[in-house]
């Protein structure tokens, strides 16, 4: 299984000096250490970055994702998720573009999303969207 973590996964699992006590930051740092295939894109590099504040947390958060395969969407990306977005909202659900555009990575690139964010369940209801499911 191929993984793309998340923001809100790399959140949890940068905050503090010690990653808070969650199986999904487990699921990311077991794959981690144990060489499992996880990517990134750089969307999610983005939002780290203007999530955390000073050359430090940045100086960390551009080493630890650099280590990683980088997925960049092409056009093709933008479209289906344009698509993906407005079947979504026909349903109901509302989805934001950059979770659209995740989605149909890890639709396009065949990866499980390990994410905290329900709204990507409602967008996995219709769709092919794969989420790693935390254990009971």
């Amino acid at each position: 299984m191929t993984l793309l973590a998340d923001t809100s996964v790399w959140s949890l699992a940068m905050r503090r000096d010690q990653p808070a006590d969650n199986s999904f930051v487990s699921r990311l740092t077991h794959a981690l250490e144990t060489g499992e295939r996880v990517l990134t894109t750089g969307l999610i590099l983005q939002e780290l970055l203007q999530g955390f504040y000073g050359p430090k947390a940045q100086e960390q958060i551009v080493d630890r994702l650099s280590a990683l395969p980088l997925i960049v969407p092409d056009r093709q990306d933008h479209i289906a998720a344009a698509a993906l977005r407005n079947v979504c909202r026909k349903k109901g659900i509302q989805v934001g573009t950059i979770d659209a555009l995740l989605a149909q990575l890890c639709i396009r690139h065949e990866l499980v999303l390990l994410t905290t964010d329900d709204d990507f369940r409602h967008v996995a209801r219709h769709s092919e969207l794969r989420l790693w499911e935390s254990p009971p």
